[in-house]
């Protein structure tokens, strides 16, 4: 997967803001509307694109309490690795999961409506689960950021 200078700015670009026209973006970026359009779906027939997305408030749709859960397994095996990453794609209560080094196995960000709600979470999803040896919470205060904007490096021209 290569992008050159113009594919670096669009996502720049888009990253911040993925509701601008192909012909607001194209002017951004020094390209007529259609040659946007094309750039685009390459970058997300590619994947460098992953998805296009909204970044929701929890606090208005009635989810404030977010936790960072931090899951260490039983055992280190690839079938029950590949187990919990299903039972976290699954879970509409897991927002974000991610398997780690370090001393846990995962780290989730979760939300909830209430705490009684994740103590339910937690009963079915952690509890039952035999594989999990345990978990650690951590309340979030405050969102400070949220974002899924990553830095994207210009490519030098050879």
């Amino acid at each position: 997967m290569q992008y050159d200078r113009i594919d670096a700015r669009i996502l720049e670009i888009v990253q911040k803001n993925n509701r601008l026209t192909s012909e607001v973006l194209g002017e951004m970026v020094g390209l007529s509307a259609t040659a946007c359009q094309r750039r685009l779906k390459r970058l997300r027939s590619e994947g460098i694109i992953e998805s296009d997305v909204s970044i929701v408030s929890v606090k208005s749709v009635g989810r404030p309490i977010q936790m960072l859960v931090l899951v260490t397994l039983e055992r280190e095996r690839s079938d029950i690795i590949d187990k919990f990453k299903k039972a976290i794609k699954s879970s509409a209560e897991v927002v974000n999961g991610f398997y780690v080094t370090g001393d846990a196995d995962f780290v989730l960000y979760i939300s909830a409506r209430t705490m009684e709600d994740y103590e339910r979470f937690t009963r079915r999803f952690f509890y039952e689960n035999s594989d999990i040896k345990g978990f650690k919470t951590m309340v979030v205060m405050d969102r400070v950021k949220a974002s899924f904007a990553v830095p994207v490096e210009v490519p030098s021209e050879d």
